[in-house]
């Protein structure tokens, strides 16, 4: 008789097993190193950490607006610098916004460019407006003030300000750091996987002090594969 499964319904594997492949993901394990480990087909075990990682992004989405001390930032992942490109006009990277709430966490977003149109509309659907906006002097963070975001302080890197009192982005660039660091063991991520390792980077650092095993067996529990 077909053991039932609780976190990935009409699966062959057992119970048993699939806690042991969500344990493995969540010490970071590779999948060819959990598939040696549980003795099933790299492959099998590639599509599992997928199906996590669309669960952990789908969990994501779901965050609540941020309110307090905020930071927003962009970043540049993927491809290798091309000579003469740098900063936000580097070639053939995949950009990406991020807020993080201070003392809290961090929401992510891959952004077609880093023009105001497009990252004012993500602070104003993630963002509410009593908060206290922290950036640097990008000019896409130009007329937040004019859109209700009336307490936005800004560092201008380009004049090598980087703390002014309680003024910097030292949290969003914690994060960036992290996720690179992340990133870097898998040498490359596809453009069609990107999204997925991004949001798993968000959940490890969002929940970094919890028993990351724990809240994944509980995520799968409630919204099995």
């Amino acid at each position: 008789m077909q053991q039932l499964n609780r976190y990935y319904r009409r699966s062959k594997i057992s119970e048993r097993k699939m806690r042991q492949i969500i344990k493995y993901f969540s010490l970071d394990l590779t999948a060819s190193k959990t598939a040696e480990i549980v003795a099933l087909t790299r492959p099998s075990v590639s599509r599992i950490f997928v199906k996590i990682r669309t669960r952990i992004a789908e969990e994501a989405e779901r965050a609540s607006p941020f309110g307090g001390e905020v930071e927003v930032d962009e970043s540049y992942f993927g491809a290798r610098r091309v000579r003469g490109k740098r900063g936000r006009g580097a070639s053939g990277k995949q950009i990406v916004f991020g807020i993080f709430k201070r003392h809290g966490s961090v929401y992510t977003e891959i952004v077609p460019d880093c023009k105001a149109r497009t990252l004012q509309a993500i602070i104003r659907g993630r963002v509410v407006p009593q908060s206290i906006i922290h950036s640097d002097g990008w000019r896409g963070y130009d007329g937040l003030v004019d859109v209700g975001y009336d307490k936005h302080f800004r560092v201008n890197h380009s004049l090598n300000q980087f703390v002014i009192g309680s003024n910097h982005i030292n949290g969003i660039e914690s994060f960036w750091s992290f996720a690179k660091r992340r990133l870097h063991k898998f040498n490359g991520v596809s453009r069609k996987t990107f999204y997925l390792h991004l949001k798993e980077c968000e959940y490890r650092f969002n929940n970094r002090k919890q028993n990351l095993l724990r809240l994944l067996l509980k995520l799968l529990e409630n919204n099995p594969l």
